[in-house]
């Protein structure tokens, strides 16, 4: 049986937020995708470890390079809802740098890269403090998570 670790190498990041989310909180995931990239995904949860199925999810941001699109979801109480993926336009690139602001408002999550409205994502999970967890995992190097 393999060692469980943290691993904060290429690719994989996990990382609390201290006191949960709040209204006005704003987090910043910055870095630089891979060449041949297939997808990056960024969690807000309220446990750190994808294995906790149970746990609850207020935002799971998934990038697909392969479909060109940004699929949004939540989990409650176990249950996936139902996604979104509509998308004015996809502002990731391969071998280049991006920004990524998760900026928490009082109805929604609104998502901006490099300074510019991607989407946004009406809160699902009423209690945002829970969501104490921040992973980023895929084929991107992170530069800076804030």
């Amino acid at each position: 049986m393999e060692e469980e670790k943290d691993q904060k190498d290429n690719g994989e990041y996990t990382g609390e937020i201290k006191g949960g989310m709040r209204p006005s909180m704003k987090l910043v995931v910055m870095g630089i995708i891979n060449k041949k990239p297939k997808s990056i995904e960024v969690v807000l949860s309220s446990q750190p470890l994808e294995e906790v199925t149970d746990a609850d999810v207020g935002l799971q941001l998934k990038v697909s390079f392969v479909d060109k699109a940004v699929q949004r979801n939540a989990r409650q109480a176990g249950k996936w809802g139902r996604p979104e993926t509509t998308l004015s336009y996809f502002p990731f690139a391969a071998g280049e740098s991006f920004k990524m602001e998760i900026v928490c408002e009082h109805q929604q999550f609104r998502i901006l890269v490099d300074g510019q409205p991607l989407c946004g994502f009406t809160h699902r999970i009423s209690h945002l403090a829970s969501l104490t967890a921040l992973r980023v995992v895929g084929d991107v190097q992170l530069t800076k998570v804030a």
